[in-house]
């Protein structure tokens, strides 16, 4: 019963956040088809990866799908300008807003009272991501009015940048045979290697990471132009 909830919450969460800033981006309609063709053909390489067991093996691959759209859209905002304008000019309130969806994090601590997490990862990933997303609706409201406290949106953004990465750390220090593996507790983050919850670190952990690291470049420039609170706004709607 729980995987059949993870997978339609997960699923949901994956097509509504990624829809939404794939339609967002200020590019023309081609190029949009082919981010979401791009987007399209990772999540079923993900799916057939974790379905074939692939994340369950000696080799860590898991981790390169953390980490190589990390790699391809920090290469791709470096060498095209037209690219890098695009995402920096995706909407700031979206991309906040959409930090809502990960109160789903709440599935981490039900899959550690059924025993199939076990150890900190799921204490950390679950109460970090309800933390971040309930927290968004504020971080949304102060994004929104006349005068942004940058402050405070950064460090909301810190907040949910950092249990992102305390996640995937802990993750991989609770993997049964992962060579960096410190933590020996049982089940550990076994459950991670197999749908429906592969997509988390496959999928939505890059794209979270992503988006705040365009939010940090928005809050950064704004905070720059000084007093540009319309713009702020205006610019992310």
């Amino acid at each position: 019963m729980l995987d059949y909830v993870g997978t339609v919450l997960i699923t949901a969460v994956m097509v509504v956040a990624i829809n939404a800033v794939v339609s967002s981006l200020p590019v023309t309609r081609p190029r949009r088809i082919a981010a979401a063709l791009v987007v399209g053909l990772w999540v079923g390489l993900a799916a057939a990866s974790a379905n074939v067991g692939l994340f369950a093996g000696p080799v860590p691959y898991i981790g390169f799908f953390v980490f190589f759209p990390l790699v391809a859209v920090a290469a791709l905002a470096t060498f095209s300008p037209a690219w890098r304008a695009a995402l920096i000019g995706l909407p700031t309130p979206l991309l906040i807003g959409l930090n809502a969806t990960r109160v789903v994090g709440v599935l981490f601590l039900l899959l550690a009272a059924t025993g199939r997490l076990s150890g900190p990862f799921p204490l950390s990933a679950g109460w970090g991501d309800i933390a971040t997303g309930v927290l968004a609706v504020p971080a949304l409201w102060l994004a929104l009015r006349p005068s942004p406290n940058y402050a405070l949106l950064a460090a909301w953004n810190t907040i949910g940048t950092l249990d992102l990465i305390g996640s995937v750390a802990l993750g991989v220090m609770s993997a049964q045979g992962s060579p960096a593996q410190i933590f020996d507790v049982g089940a550990g983050s076994m459950a991670m290697q197999a749908l429906p919850w592969a997509f988390v670190p496959s999928v939505l952990v890059p794209f979270y990471l992503i988006v705040h690291g365009i939010l940090f470049v928005q809050l950064w420039q704004a905070a720059r132009a000084g007093g540009g609170s319309h713009r702020f706004a205006a610019s992310a709607a």
